[in-house]
């Protein structure tokens, strides 16, 4: 079994949720926090900071580790994600790039209409990010 280690961004501005729907596998179409994989050298808070910029044009400030979920992968792979609070720096733009088909802030009720990526929800409730969805 082979682990890769990735990280994601738990960003927050006014009520809202930061999410990105995934352009490619794994979960292509569901929506997802912004993320990818640690890249050899990297440490997670700059690893973060590129995958924010590049999947969702913003910059961010990584904060503190929110929580880690363990996720299967093709051929015996296995993610290792490492969500992070993060703060949106004000300059940036909201655009959707990468291998993100589309970026948008969403109210934390508006995830019960959107297709989440497994345990998305469970996980963001666990940590006391929103509350339980019905």
């Amino acid at each position: 079994m082979r682990r890769v280690r990735c990280v994601g961004a738990i960003v927050v501005d006014d009520g809202r949720l930061l999410l990105v729907r995934r352009g490619r596998p794994p979960g292509q179409g569901l929506w997802s926090l912004p993320g990818g994989r640690v890249e050899p050298g990297e440490t997670d808070a700059e690893a973060l900071r590129r995958e924010l910029l590049e999947e969702t044009g913003l910059e961010v400030i990584a904060g503190p580790l929110a929580g880690t979920v363990e996720r299967p992968g093709p051929d015996g792979v296995v993610y290792e994600i490492h969500d992070y609070l993060a703060t949106n720096a004000p300059d940036g733009r909201l655009t959707a790039g990468d291998d993100a088909a589309d970026a948008r802030w969403c109210h934390p009720s508006d995830l019960v209409r959107l297709p989440l990526t497994d345990g998305l929800a469970a996980a963001l409730a666990e940590w006391g990010i929103i509350d339980p969805l019905p």
